[in-house]
């Protein structure tokens, strides 16, 4: 199992801003909407345990703490002054594992735009990216530039401005986009946005299955509407996402229907059928070896968790 870290960052005075600025407004534990829809800020007094979701296209940054990410086989560490760069809809385990209430987690996810990544992209006339499988993952992780996280800043602290945030919100957050493409993680957006790339491909895939999971997929059609062939197709899918086609279906189908019954309060067999099981006993076999417990047990076990909390 691979662990990666990125180096630390070396201007503490702007992380201590950016800190400052997500504490003043996350003063409790929990996740906070803002003002400005494609911004949440987050904080935790306490490590977390392990929580299977779906990390969407956007920026996570780690202001205080640090937090872990496990994508497949891979272990993503990052702590104060790093991100996660997510470009596809991914399924993660994911967790706090350092925090105290006098030095809590604080973090924040910025959701990104892969219109407005394109349109920018191509004002600013880049050169073409590598196509190097090592380079095709859709998690990058990295310690962001002092110059990008003042602007993050600036978008945070513009919440204390909600008058003016309309107007100056939409200009911070492409200058935002404007120093992803031209930084470090400027050859992943670019991939993903650059037409009949194997990226692209696998990112129009990957946007299908989270609209049709509930749907018999097969992944030779899969290949087929990408244009390429069945091994071509599972290689770059697994570049890109960590694990093959229909495992990850397979996390989705069952990552919705842990939130069918939680949520909804429906039985197993129902929400193995919803979410496009045809076999109750292969959907509990298969929710339990993701999750480590049968469906009733699982949800059992999350509620009185919950009650405790």
């Amino acid at each position: 199992m691979e662990v990666l870290q990125p180096t630390q960052p070396d201007d503490s005075a702007v992380l201590g801003a950016l800190a400052t600025a997500v504490g003043r407004i996350a003063r409790n534990d929990g996740d906070h909407a803002t003002a400005i829809p494609e911004l949440s800020l987050h904080r935790r007094s306490a490590a977390t345990e392990p929580v299977h979701c779906i990390y969407g296209f956007g920026l996570g940054i780690t202001v205080g703490g640090q937090k872990r990410a496990a994508l497949g086989d891979e272990i993503y560490e990052y702590g104060a002054g790093q991100s996660l760069l997510i470009t596809a809809d991914l399924p993660v385990v994911a967790h706090v594992t350092r925090a105290s209430a006098a030095q809590p987690f604080l973090g924040l996810m910025i959701r990104l735009d892969p219109r407005a990544i394109v349109q920018v992209a191509t004002e600013m006339a880049l050169p073409p990216p590598s196509r190097e499988p090592h380079n095709q993952r859709a998690l990058s992780l990295g310690a962001l530039d002092p110059t990008l996280l003042g602007t993050v800043t600036r978008l945070v602290e513009l919440l204390a401005e909600p008058r003016l945030v309309p107007q100056l919100a939409p200009l911070l957050q492409k200058e935002i986009v404007v120093r992803l493409l031209a930084g470090r993680h400027g050859p992943q957006l670019q991939r993903l946005m650059t037409v009949g790339s194997p990226s692209q491909q696998v990112a129009q895939s990957l946007a299908w299955l989270k609209m049709n999971f509930r749907k018999p997929v097969q992944a030779d059609e899969l290949a087929a509407s990408a244009h390429m062939s069945p091994s071509t197709y599972r290689q770059h899918f697994r570049a890109v996402t960590g694990m093959s086609p229909m495992q990850y279906l397979k996390q989705l189908r069952l990552q919705e229907a842990r939130q069918l019954m939680l949520n909804q309060n429906i039985d197993a067999g129902t929400a193995g059928v919803r979410v496009g099981y045809e076999s109750a006993s292969q959907f509990s076999r298969e929710y339990a070896r993701l999750f480590g417990a049968p469906p009733l047990r699982d949800i059992r076990r999350m509620r009185d968790a919950t009650a405790v909390a």
